[in-house]
């Protein structure tokens, strides 16, 4: 099928056109059939077609779809309380993305900071890094290219070295206007950024010292994607401030910003809200998501499959001269190359295999957390055979 459709020309050249999906597996509308490493980037954690998904979503949709905000139903307040049980936070605010969520925690950060009579609160990220493709959470983001041709762009932030505490202690001495730290416990579009362990306790203690919020961004992280629920809670840490969304509705657009302790009173009715946020059929499937991460242990699952599959791929590429690193936490795994990929992904999807690029050089995989054992040595022979070819 040709891009060239009536649809914005924002993604670039597409060239395939998939048709339908089970489990792991995607065909094309020519019926080839592709094993799916990228999960829709993070978000099929439960892979393609679940069919307890599917029965959630079908149940919900003949009951009950949409009211608005202005009334309660059942589906978000059961999730508003699995959640802030998973995760140790108080409350939760429902959006439909990652980007709206992270927008959620950027108000919450300045409506903080003036209750404290700052006046221009600003936010320290980190470079590198990506917070969404809203005007404030884009400014928010660490990297530059992604700005281009936006500018004015919103004030408040300001940016530090990833993995980096001295600097964000010098940033924060600096400038008294500092309210907040928001971070990805690892950098997914920033090619598979893993910080040095203590890093997240290291910045909680830093916001604990001065008064400032921690917000963890786990848009990409969260929903059991690195061997445990939530990123920070390998590092044994509490934020006030957590967004989440990809895997939480496995394909469903819903997005979470939850919050605890000073954060959590912040906003009240007025501040903020969301006609489609949190409506009864995207909570159905996210409640369902989490039954089964929880009930088939798949935390625990993406944990070992990723250790085991990380090995054999520094086993049978770490020795290739142009490979500078591969590295990953659970189901995130990044092949870091010397020289350009561009063309990795359609190598890959000729090999029967579905991956992306990012951070220019780097071949991200963000598996479904349901693979087989046979299903992830299949996807790590086809990115190997994949890398060899680029050389």
């Amino acid at each position: 099928m040709s891009t060239e459709t009536a649809l914005m020309n924002t993604y670039g050249e597409r060239t395939t056109t998939f048709e339908r999906g089970e489990g792991a597996y995607l065909w094309d509308n020519r019926g080839n059939r592709y094993i799916d490493a990228l999960s829709g980037i993070a978000v099929c954690g439960l892979g393609h077609a679940h069919p307890a998904i599917t029965a959630a979503i079908s149940e919900q949709a003949g009951t009950l779809v949409h009211t608005s905000n202005l009334f309660l139903t059942t589906p978000p307040i059961r999730l508003a309380e699995k959640l802030t049980a998973l995760s140790g936070m108080s409350n939760v605010f429902f959006s439909n993305s990652g980007a709206e969520a992270n927008e959620a925690a950027i108000k919450i950060a300045r409506k903080y900071g003036h209750s404290k009579g700052i006046t221009d609160p600003q936010i320290i990220t980190m470079e590198g890094s990506f917070h969404g493709r809203t005007m404030a959470t884009l400014t928010a983001t660490g990297n530059p290219k992604v700005k281009t041709g936006f500018s004015p762009l919103v004030s408040g932030f300001l940016h530090a070295p990833f993995n980096d505490v001295e600097a964000v202690e010098k940033i924060g001495f600096s400038n008294s206007n500092v309210v907040a730290i928001m971070v990805e416990p690892v950098q997914g579009e920033g090619g598979i950024r893993i910080p040095d362990e203590g890093y997240l306790k290291a910045l909680r203690a830093l916001c604990d010292q001065n008064d400032w919020l921690l917000i963890v961004d786990e848009i990409q992280t969260g929903n059991g994607r690195t061997g445990t629920y939530f990123a920070y809670q390998a590092e044994g840490i509490l934020p006030d401030v957590v967004t989440t969304a990809k895997g939480l509705g496995n394909g469903m657009p819903i997005g979470a910003c939850l919050s605890h302790g000073k954060a959590a009173e912040v906003l009240q009715p007025g501040n903020h809200g969301s006609t489609f946020g949190g409506n009864p059929l995207c909570t159905a499937a996210a409640l369902k998501v989490i039954d089964l991460i929880e009930s088939e242990q798949l935390c625990q699952r993406a944990h070992s499959l990723g250790v085991d599959m990380l090995r054999t791929l520094k086993a049978e590429l770490g020795q290739l001269d142009y490979v500078k690193d591969i590295r990953g936490c659970g189901l995130m795994m990044g092949i870091e190359l010397t020289l350009s990929c561009a063309d990795a992904v359609e190598i890959a999807k000729n090999n029967g295999v579905i991956v992306n690029v990012t951070a220019g050089n780097t071949i991200r995989l963000l598996p479904p957390l349901i693979l087989s054992d046979e299903q992830a040595n299949d996807i790590v022979n086809r990115v190997c055979e994949t890398v060899r070819s680029l050389g």
